[in-house]
């Protein structure tokens, strides 16, 4: 993968595919056939009428020959296809259909953000932008994971981190969902973010030189956790169970705000030998 920006209409067209074969027509009240289908999910025809499309308009898009829905369209899909709500804001993105401000791309914190994750101790907290860069944290966080501080920029993302540290890759128990959530989100934002190099780059390199990574990019999920419980294998406090929600500044959009909490007594009582020393 060597290109700087999103192939739309690749990107388009490959995520129509996936999502019209995950559907079983009873999914969207079609009858069943007797006879037996030749491919999964549904049929070109059967989301045409559904999204209330020409048969030929849904092949074009699903060839990638060039085409760019209206919105009205783009939310005939939506329905036809069952989108949750994270595949509906990444369809209006690749369709170009999504107003969006034009902001620059974050690359520092706001004094005012960064003093909040700070202030939130002792829960561990961290400000991540669209891609992943950590922009700050607090002396929790870094208990917790490892100091950022130390690392060269380029290595403060938490999905390179969660790829390529050594110190952990073993660190999640559920290691697979962990990455698998996180391609979801760096899935929507690369849609919404296509002329950001940096992204790109990630993903780049991501593709190439993680085969776990490259596998389940290749599913197409798009979907942004925003609260959920991770297990930890900490080398000082041992196994440990933390809930994580993450917050989005209104006036930063772009931006993460994750804390984490203990999920239970043992994990809290881990996280206060943690703060302690």
């Amino acid at each position: 993968m060597t290109t700087t920006t999103v192939d739309r209409t690749r990107e388009l067209a490959a995520f129509l595919r996936t999502r019209r074969e995950r559907l079983d027509p009873r999914d969207v009240g079609l009858p069943t056939r007797l006879r037996a289908r030749r491919t999964p999910g549904l049929r070109r025809e059967e989301v045409a009428e559904l999204a209330g499309v020409s048969v030929d308009y849904v092949v074009r898009l699903e060839q990638a020959r060039g085409l760019r829905p209206s919105a009205e369209v783009v939310e005939g899909l939506c329905r036809a296809l069952r989108l949750a709500p994270d595949e509906r804001a990444y369809l209006y993105d690749l369709a170009r259909q999504r107003p969006r401000d034009a902001d620059k791309l974050v690359t520092a914190a706001a004094p005012s953000l960064a003093r909040l994750v700070a202030d939130l101790a002792p829960l561990p907290a961290m400000l991540l932008n669209h891609r992943y860069d950590i922009l700050a944290w607090n002396t929790e966080m870094t208990r917790l994971l490892l100091d950022f501080g130390d690392l060269p920029p380029e290595q403060r993302n938490s999905m390179w981190l969660c790829l390529m540290h050594p110190r952990l890759r073993g660190y999640y128990l559920d290691r697979e969902r962990m990455v698998r959530e996180g391609i979801a989100h760096l899935r929507a934002a690369w849609a919404a973010h296509p002329d950001d190099p940096a992204l790109t780059g990630l993903i780049a390199e991501f593709t190439a030189g993680h085969e776990d990574f490259a596998r389940l990019w290749a599913e197409q999920d798009v979907k942004v956790a925003a609260r959920g419980t991770k297990m930890l294998r900490h080398p000082e406090a041992g196994v440990l169970s933390v809930q994580y929600e993450t917050l989005r500044p209104l006036q930063d959009l772009d931006q993460l705000l994750v804390i984490y909490r203990a999920a239970d007594a043992e994990s809290q009582a881990a996280l206060d030998r943690l703060s302690a020393r």
